[in-house]
């Protein structure tokens, strides 16, 4: 995109979040989203065997990787529960709504507590979306309680998960 028509998106489109998106795509080649995408999938995969899939040297493949740390676009490494963990876990979604100047404290109250996976800020008539794991049925009903219990939380709509169609969570967006 030119001076210009970066001048024209950002004025009408970029919010400061957006923004550094686009710029981060910018700094992202073609390489780099193959490389990102074989990490995710295999982040123990030894540079010489990622420089074979992508036909490059092994130096070039661990100083991308280096690069990818330092400007943040890697951020860590991390363990993907296999399968059968995954399947035998009861998994759902939490909308919960709270109270106003009580947000901080939910939180951190939600950060306490080791089912609760994944909080996101959501638009919409709720303020949150929990994803939460939990071993049984009866410790998700108990969860599900103490939540409903935390100060500050308004209402709660929950939805189990049945099975998952697609999985894109490995997958690097292209640009």
């Amino acid at each position: 995109m030119t001076g210009a028509g970066w001048r024209l998106y950002r004025r009408h489109f970029a919010t400061p979040h957006n923004a550094n998106a686009y710029r981060m795509n910018e700094r992202l080649d073609a390489i780099d989203r193959q490389l990102l995408s074989l990490l995710q999938a295999n982040a123990r995969e030894p540079a010489a065997i990622l420089a074979r899939k992508l036909g490059l040297a092994r130096t070039t493949v661990v100083a991308r990787i280096a690069r990818l740390e330092r400007e943040s676009i890697v951020s860590g490494y991390g363990v993907r529960l296999g399968r059968l963990l995954e399947e035998a876990a009861v998994r759902a979604y939490c909308f919960i709504s709270v109270l106003p100047k009580t947000p901080a404290a939910v939180i951190r109250e939600l950060e306490r507590m080791p089912e609760v996976e994944e909080v996101s800020s959501v638009s919409g008539p709720y303020d949150y979306l929990i994803f939460l794991r939990c071993e049984t049925h009866e410790q998700l009903d108990a969860l599900l309680d103490r939540i409903g219990l935390i100060d500050g939380v308004k209402q709660t709509q929950t939805s189990i998960v049945l099975s998952r169609k697609v999985d894109r969570r490995s997958a690097v967006a292209a640009p």
